[in-house]
């Protein structure tokens, strides 16, 4: 809402996805969408995440592999077709730790269980896997939990979504451009991290920071950028890494150990 009013219409556009930008004079630049339509911007905002394409207007630094990937799935109607898994993630969330693997899911609506399964594996091991064939994919990573608890195993068997592969990348810390006229970066697209539990919030208070900027050089949009930029390049730099949370989780030094991970005995 703005001014408690509603959006004008036509804003925001559903299912433009872009497929190219460029640079035109004046600071203006020209989208791309799939559909073959384009538009031209007096302000261009990349909010596209990991892979952004208006990055490239600003940088040439490319995400890279953090060594860790997610294999994400979804349990539906929980308590009454998987209690087992439904026991152990509780009312809440639950976390199962150990260097190198991880099992992690919560509730969410309508009760389902949405669990993401953490891999410390090259992108090649992934690569050796048909994550089209569902079963079969679950089959081969379920391997890597030998001796896990059925209940915490059946996150990744018993799935009814998935099991979809979900490679985390990071940009460098400190990642920043020189300023160029009509364009900037918010959220992931300008300062990738693994999973840290700020993302979400960094990538809006990017995009308040930025609002904030332009109100207050309304005249002036070059001014504007080059006032957010300066602030959210120290700003995101500062915050905690997602490697150092990955590190105190599922590294050799970790500090908790989980009983329902620990393999069984004899």
């Amino acid at each position: 809402m703005i001014g408690g009013e509603g959006l004008p219409a036509g804003t925001p556009r559903w299912g433009h996805k872009v497929s190219g930008v460029r640079t035109l004079s004046g600071g203006r630049h020209e989208v791309t969408f799939a559909d073959g339509s384009t538009v031209e911007t007096s302000l261009l905002v990349g909010a596209d995440g990991t892979w952004s394409r208006v990055r490239r207007l600003l940088s040439d630094t490319t995400p890279e592999y953090t060594g860790e990937s997610y294999v994400e799935t979804y349990l539906y109607d929980a308590e009454t077709r998987h209690p087992l898994a439904a026991r152990a993630v509780g009312d809440g969330s639950m976390f199962a730790p150990a260097p190198g693997n991880a099992i992690v899911a919560h509730r969410e609506s309508g009760n389902t269980l949405h669990a993401y399964v953490s891999l410390t594996r090259p992108l090649e091991w992934f690569d050796a896997i048909d994550f089209s064939d569902h079963a079969a994919a679950a089959a081969r990573v379920v391997q890597e939990f030998d001796g896990w608890a059925p209940e915490l195993t059946a996150l990744i068997t018993d799935a009814d979504s998935g099991p979809i592969l979900r490679p985390l990348y990071t940009l460098p810390v400190g990642h920043r451009w020189d300023h160029v006229p009509g364009v900037t970066l918010v959220g992931d697209a300008a300062h990738l991290v693994p999973p840290n539990g700020e993302g979400a919030n960094l990538a809006m208070f990017d995009g308040s920071e930025l609002g904030k900027a332009i109100a207050a050089h309304p005249e002036d949009i070059d001014a504007a950028l080059a006032e957010y930029e300066q602030a959210m390049f120290p700003r995101t730099s500062e915050t905690p890494q997602g490697d150092e949370l990955v590190e105190s989780l599922f590294g050799d030094n970790r500090q908790k150990v989980c009983s329902l991970c620990s393999p069984k005995r004899d």
